[in-house]
Formats: C-alpha cells, structure tokens, sequence
C-alpha cells in the first residue's frame, strides 16, 4: 500500500458537487493499493497513519500523531499514487490493484483507523472526486508499507 499523507487544517472530498466527506484538523490521506496488498499490510498502514508523529508539541517540535491529538483522518482512494512514468508521457497503472480488492482493503484501513479511535471519513470510491485540502504547514509525506 502506498500512502500520501497531507496534514490539514480541513479538508474535504465531493462527488457532483455534493460534500460525501469532510474532517476539521487532522489528515488527508491518499490510498493506493497494488496487486500483492493483504490485511498485513493494512494494519501497518493504520498503525504508521495513528502514531505517527506529525503535530507539534508546546516547543513546536513534531511530536505528536494524530491519536494524540484528536484528529480527524479523511481516506481518499488514489489509483493513480501507481502510475509508472518510467516509459513515454501516459502512466502506466498496471501496478494499481484492481477495483474490488482496492476497495475491501480500503474500508479494512478505514475500519482499523476507527478501531484505533479515529475519526474517519471518506470519498466514495470508484466516483470522480474534487478534494478540497487547507494545508497545516509543510507538511506532506509519502509512505509505502
């Protein structure tokens, strides 16, 4: 699983037009899923979105997660975190998983960050989405688990 993790003051995600997920303070995650991704590998994502720690302290040092802080996480699906540049100017996206496994694991990660204590929302996969994200800092990462 691969993993781009923004965190926000507030975001939120659309479909035609209609709010289907919103979060104040906390993290905006895309989620890409490939062909050999199981449960293993959707704990280690949860595990690594909750501890991980990307919000300061009373010193300003990056000390804190967001199960730390209270957060709210927003999951939005993102094939295209797969796309292989390597050859030509089209994306490959061979490496994505396809759709309906994409989708299970997706909702196992949701289900887990819940688990944990999150607050989740999500986009709605499969559907063209307009994600509205308001930075926290410069603060964005990439994991891949």
């Amino acid at each position: 699983m691969r993993a781009l993790i923004q965190r926000v003051r507030k975001a939120s995600v659309s479909v035609e037009q209609q709010i289907v997920g919103s979060i104040g303070p906390g993290l905006c995650v895309f989620v890409g899923v490939t062909h050999d991704d199981d449960e293993a590998n959707v704990q280690k994502l949860a595990s690594k979105i909750w501890n991980l720690r990307i919000f300061e302290d009373e010193q300003e040092r990056m000390n804190h997660s967001v199960g730390e802080t209270s957060g709210e996480i927003l999951i939005v699906s993102q094939f295209t975190l797969y796309g292989d540049t390597t050859k030509g100017r089209r994306p490959s996206f061979v490496q994505a998983a396809a759709p309906e496994i994409a989708e299970q694991l997706i909702e196992k990660l949701c289900e887990s960050l819940k688990e944990l204590g999150g607050k989740v929302a999500t986009g709605r996969f499969q559907n063209h989405m307009e994600v509205e994200i308001y930075n926290d800092g410069p603060v964005t990462l990439s994991l891949d688990v």
